[in-house]
């Protein structure tokens, strides 16, 4: 199924294998014609992104996905229709960017003292100018042959009790979204039953989002089933949180999550798009 929004995936300024450039072209031979870019922590990759957006008429929605600290529990927030420009959104992704350092170095000197040498060097060269993330280090530890997916490093080496596990404190959730609406964005939800919390937790911070300005949910993500998506569905109801679809796109390696291929909102979803787009424009007409 193919959809015309995605508004959700990454490009090499943080953990995705293409380039901004490289990525719109894709989402522009998917049939996608509404695109945000929504790096982890950066909106570094905006304005190439945006101007190859001009040159296939996409509408290119500037974005970011900020990593949040609330009750102990790590969550990412999307910021969408941002202001990259925008000063308290830079000086608070400037913060994660340090704190995104400080943990890859940990990280690698955890990994050395288990017998793996070599894994921030090695990182850094995969990062370049962009974001270094978990995904990375992933990266790393697959070609060492350590393991032999991106997925079976992360529930052997990466998570809780594990030898390259460090536990982060990110953004605090009332600043991360006080960032996003002074950049003129809305904040969003990412991939909301992926966070592995029980039904109440869930509600509770869905609780706290919306006190203080939270505004959507992603009701749809790109390896979402039909039933997740209707709990998904249920939650925006419940909230009065307007809908949004993202692939998570980050690498064509793996193409059972690729750019627009995504099933529609279910009914009774206000997409965001729809609710937010028309105030964005006229507010910067």
């Amino acid at each position: 199924m193919i959809s015309i929004y995605d508004f959700h995936c990454h490009s090499s300024a943080s953990d995705g294998a293409l380039t901004p450039r490289e990525l719109v072209r894709r989402a522009a031979g998917n049939g996608v014609r509404h695109l945000a870019l929504t790096d982890h922590d950066t909106v570094a990759g905006i304005d190439e992104a945006q101007a190859t957006a001009d040159a296939f008429d996409i509408e290119l929605v500037p974005g970011v996905e900020i990593s949040v600290t609330w009750e102990s529990k790590c969550f990412h927030v999307l910021g969408l229709y941002v202001d990259p420009e925008s000063e308290p959104l830079r000086r608070g992704l400037g913060q994660l960017q340090r704190i995104r350092i400080e943990r890859a170095e940990r990280m690698a000197a955890r990994l050395a003292k288990h017998g793996i040498p070599g894994a921030l060097e090695a990182v850094r060269t995969m990062a370049g100018e962009g974001m270094i993330t978990r995904t990375h280090f992933a990266r790393f530890l697959v070609a060492q042959g350590f393991a032999e997916t991106v997925s079976d490093v992360f529930g052997h080496y990466l998570v809780h009790g594990k030898p390259g596990y460090v536990n982060t404190r990110w953004a605090e959730l009332e600043a991360a979204l006080d960032w996003i609406s002074t950049a003129g964005g809305v904040a969003v939800l990412a991939h909301p039953l992926r966070y592995r919390l029980t039904a109440s937790w869930l509600r509770r911070f869905l609780t706290a989002f919306q006190s203080h300005g939270g505004q959507g949910i992603e009701v749809v993500c790109g390896n979402s089933t039909t039933a997740q998506i209707e709990t998904a569905a249920d939650y925006a109801r419940r909230y009065r949180l307007l809908g949004s679809v993202g692939s998570d796109f980050h690498d064509p390696a793996f193409p059972w999550i690729d750019l627009g291929r995504l099933p529609p909102l279910p009914p009774g979803i206000t997409p965001v798009w729809e609710a937010f787009a028309p105030t964005h424009a006229a507010a910067n007409a």
